[in-house]
């Protein structure tokens, strides 16, 4: 099986099924408990903090675990909006995460207002329109790393600088979901605030995440109750999973450059070699930044679903939208914003290369695309 489609979840790594064994039987306890079963959990649960806090260059009372990047969004989002007791204004784009735009609607429907900055047909925004946007009630801007549909980089770093520039005290989130699959983090040099994470995107288990919130970050939780994660995020933690992503994590780090330079290799392989096999392929951003382990196409004339069903029977997996959004009937809102009819949407499909990719796939896995898709035309 050919397996392009690491952006929706990426295999476990060997070294994170090492990493969790432990906990199957000997490290079971609640790590807020006080006896010496909940002391092994609790160390083993800050030991992960601090690893996970050292790889982002953030201290460790900064990281708070939540159950995925879903819910780092939403405490990224409604925890600004809401925190003080106010109804704070959210300025994003429209091609985020639905996590983010979700959870934006949300507080508007609670009386926040939400401003949607514009991007352009290649998915990007302007930083100066960004901030343009910004008054004194604004409680957010957030602006993704990486686009997750499309493969698109953000011009986070730029965006935080002018927003910071024209209004010091406004918070800058950014979902870093895809964007750390293949670059490194630091909350320092992107000047945000608030940053998402989600551990099975690189080789971690799934049901698990963590937002960094700066130090004096005002959030107000969204699960309330055992005051867990200095009553930012409540609930027993789920230490097995939590170790498990810094393990996913410190590999990662670890063969960051040898990982960039194989999936860009296999992914530049993949186009030149589609693009050879059809010449009318259409690659979305190809004039913007892109993250390297994303290829984001149209092939004309060929309907998504139909070239999916029957790359699923030679063996290759691969998407037509987010995961969050591939059983839905209606068309990409990424894609939508910018600028795309929904008849062109629908011959659009993602390939999403990562960490167990291997040499010689890319072209491989163009072959049979175009094989199959010819098939269809």
């Amino acid at each position: 099986m050919l397996y392009l489609d690491h952006a929706a979840s990426s295999p476990l790594r060997p070294e994170v099924w090492a990493a969790m064994e432990p906990f199957r039987y000997n490290v079971y306890g609640n790590p807020s408990g006080s006896h010496g079963i909940s002391r092994r959990a609790k160390n083993a649960l800050e030991d992960s903090r601090d690893l996970a806090a050292a790889l982002i260059n953030a201290d460790p009372g900064e990281i708070v675990f939540t159950g995925g990047g879903s819910e780092a969004d939403n405490l990224a989002i409604q925890g600004r909006a809401f925190s003080g007791g106010r109804r704070g204004a959210i300025i994003t784009s429209p091609t985020e995460h639905d996590a983010v735009l979700g959870s934006a609607e949300h507080c508007r429907s609670f009386g926040s207002a939400v401003t949607l900055a514009k991007v352009t047909a290649e998915g990007l925004v302007d930083p100066a329109e960004v901030a343009s946007h910004v008054a004194p009630d604004t409680a957010v801007v957030s602006i993704m790393m990486g686009n997750n549909e499309t493969g698109v980089r953000m011009p986070v770093e730029e965006v935080a600088a002018v927003v910071k520039d024209a209004h010091p005290g406004v918070v800058v989130h950014t979902d870093a979901v895809q964007g750390y699959v293949s670059e490194r983090v630091d909350v320092d040099a992107l000047g945000v605030e608030l940053l998402s994470l989600a551990a099975h995107k690189f080789g971690g288990p799934k049901g698990v995440g963590l937002l960094y919130v700066r130090s004096r970050t005002s959030l107000a939780p969204l699960v309330h109750g055992g005051g867990q994660e200095l009553g930012r995020r409540s609930g027993t933690h789920n230490v097995m999973a939590i170790a498990g992503m810094a393990a996913a994590m410190a590999a990662l780090e670890e063969e960051r450059a040898a990982f960039r330079a194989r999936v860009k290799r296999e992914r530049d392989a993949f186009e030149t070699t589609l693009a050879g096999l059809i010449p009318d392929l259409v690659v979305t951003g190809a004039g913007a930044p892109r993250m390297v382990q994303t290829s984001h196409v149209r092939i004309p004339g060929v309907r998504n679903e139909m070239l999916l069903v029957r790359l699923d029977r030679a063996g290759l997996a691969a998407s037509a939208a987010s995961a969050c959004q591939s059983g839905a009937a209606t068309v990409s809102h990424v894609l939508e914003a910018m600028g795309m009819s929904p008849a062109l949407a629908r011959e659009c499909l993602r390939f999403s290369f990562g960490w167990s990719t291997a040499e010689g796939e890319g072209a491989r896995a163009a072959r049979l695309v175009a094989g199959e898709a010819g098939a269809l035309r």
